[in-house]
C-alpha cells in the first residue's frame, strides 16, 4: 500500500529547477521508494551494494557511464568520491533532474555536497510519516495508536507488523550500522544506555552534565554522541525564542527524538493502555506535536521557524514565527482541555506585540477545534498545521 506524501509537490519542483535533487532523512522513512516513485523513468542504483559502491568511489567515471542520467543514486554518501566526477557531469550538462540522490548519513554527505555541489544541487529532508498521511489511508488510527507506533512508513503499509519488534530491530540496525560509520564507540551498550536516556528526557530542557552523570560518559563524550544522535536524524535541539532583551530568558535548547514511536519504545511505552498510564504521557504528546510541526516544515522547505519560549515564569510549548508574525501553541495531553491550560500562552501576549500574534492555540486530543477563550483555541492533532501553518 502507498501512502502519498505531503512533500511530493515540492520534490517534483525542486527536480524540474535544478540539475541535482539530494534527498536525505533518517533511516526507513520512505526515501528510495519515494524518489522511485515519483520518477519512475530515472535509471536507479544503490550504493548499499558493496560492489556498486566501490567502484563509484575508486573509478566514478565508468561508473557514470554505466548509470547515466537521468538516474536515481541511493545511499550516495558511501562514495564521497564521486561527488567531484558529478560536478563535472553537471557542469557539462545541466538539465534539470539529472542526479537524484539519496542519502542516510548527512555529516558526510553534507559535507560532499557543500564542498563539490555547491550552487547546483537542491537538499530536501525527508521526515517519517505524518499523521494527516497515515489516516488519509487508514481513517481508523487513533492519535493514541499513532503515537505508540510511529511515523516509519513500513508500519502502515503493513499494519500486522508488530511495531515493538520493528523499533527494537530499528535501534539494532542504527547501532550496528550508522553508528560504527559516524562515531568510534567503545560499548555499544552505552550508546544504547545513552539513547534510552536521551528518550527519557524528550521535551525537556537539554541538561549535558545531568544526561553525562546519568549515562556514566564523560561530557566531551555525551557532546560527540549528541551530535552523531542529530546527525543521523534521530534527534533535534530546539532552540529558545531570543527574540525579546528580556534578561530571564532560558538560553538551553530543548530535547527532543524526531519519531514520537520511536521515543515511546525506548521509554518502555509499548501500546496505548501503557502511554494512558505512564507519566510520561505528556511528554511525549509534546514530542508527537514537535515532529507534526517540523514535518510541515519539511514539506515548506522552511518557510516558517520553530522555537520555544522559556523564562523564570512563563513557558510556551512551540513558537512559530516569520517575518514578525507569531503563532504560539502548547501542547496538552488531555482531551477536555480548560481556559486555565490557555494561561501561559496568553502570558506571552505581555511580551510579544499583540497585533504580531496571528494564533494561539492549545493542541490537545480533543476531536473539534473550538475556541477555548476568546483569543485562544483548542485543536486537534488533525488540524494543528491549519492552525499554525496555514496548511
Amino acid at each position: 500500500m502507498w501512502i502519498d506524501r505531503k512533500v511530493e509537490p515540492l520534490l517534483r519542483q525542486r527536480a524540474a529547477t535544478r540539475p541535482v535533487v539530494v534527498l536525505t532523512g533518517a533511516r526507513q522513512t520512505g526515501k528510495t521508494s519515494l524518489m522511485r516513485r515519483l520518477f519512475p523513468d530515472h535509471g536507479f542504483v544503490s550504493l548499499d551494494l558493496p560492489s556498486e559502491a566501490e567502484q563509484a568511489e575508486r573509478d566514478p567515471g565508468s561508473f557514470l557511464a554505466r548509470h547515466p542520467p537521468p538516474v536515481i543514486i541511493d545511499e550516495v554518501q558511501y562514495a564521497p568520491g564521486l561527488f567531484r566526477h558529478l560536478k563535472t557531469a553537471v557542469d557539462g550538462d545541466r538539465r534539470n533532474g539529472s542526479f537524484l540522490l539519496t542519502g542516510s548519513q548527512p555529516l558526510r554527505l553534507m559535507r560532499s555536497v557543500s564542498d563539490s555541489l555547491a550552487g547546483r544541487a537542491d537538499i530536501s529532508e525527508l521526515e517519517p510519516l505524518a499523521f494527516g498521511e497515515v489516516r488519509a489511508v487508514h481513517p481508523d488510527i487513533t492519535v493514541e495508536e499513532f503515537l505508540v507506533r510511529g511515523g516509519f512508513p513500513e508500519l502502515y503499509e503493513n499494519r500486522e507488523i508488530e511495531a515493538r519488534g520493528f523499533l527494537q530491530s530499528y535501534v539494532a540496525t542504527y547501532l550496528e550500522r550508522d553508528l560504527r560509520q559516524l562515531l568510534e564507540v567503545t560499548s555499544l551498550r552505552d550508546y544504547e544506555r545513552f539513547l534510552r536516556a536521551s528518550a527519557l528526557r524528550s521535551a525537556q530542557l537539554l541538561n549535558r552534565a545531568d544526561l553525562a552523570r546519568d549515562v556514566g560518559v564523560a561530557g566531551t563524550t555525551l557532546a560527540s554522541w549528541l551530535a552523531v544522535l542529530e546527525a543521523s536524524h534521530q534527534l533535534v535541539l530546539l532552540e529558545p525564542w531570543y527574540g525579546n532583551p528580556t534578561v530571564s530568558l532560558v538560553k538551553r535548547p530543548k530535547l527532543f527524538l524526531r519519531d514520537a514511536g520511536l521515543a515511546a519504545f525506548l521509554c518502555g511505552v509499548h501500546g496505548v493502555d501503557d502511554l494512558r498510564a505512564t507519566p510520561l504521557a505528556g511528554a511525549l504528546w509534546e514530542t508527537l506535536v514537535c515532529a507534526e510541526i517540523r514535518r510541515a516544515q519539511a514539506n515548506r522547505h522552511g518557510r516558517w521557524n520553530l522555537h520555544f519560549w522559556q523564562d523564570r515564569s512563563r513557558e510556551v510549548d512551540f513558537l512559530v514565527h516569520r517575518a514578525g508574525t507569531f503563532h504560539l501553541a502548547d501542547a496538552k495531553w488531555t482531551e477536555q482541555p480548560r481556559s486555565r491550560d490557555a494561561t501561559a500562552l496568553r502570558k506571552i501576549l505581555n511580551v510579544l506585540a499583540a497585533d504580531a500574534v496571528a494564533s494561539m492555540s492549545v493542541v490537545c486530543r480533543t476531536p473539534n477545534a473550538y475556541p477555548l477563550t476568546d483569543d485562544v483555541d483548542a485543536v486537534p492533532l488533525g488540524e494543528m498545521n491549519d492552525a499554525l501553518l496555514g496548511d
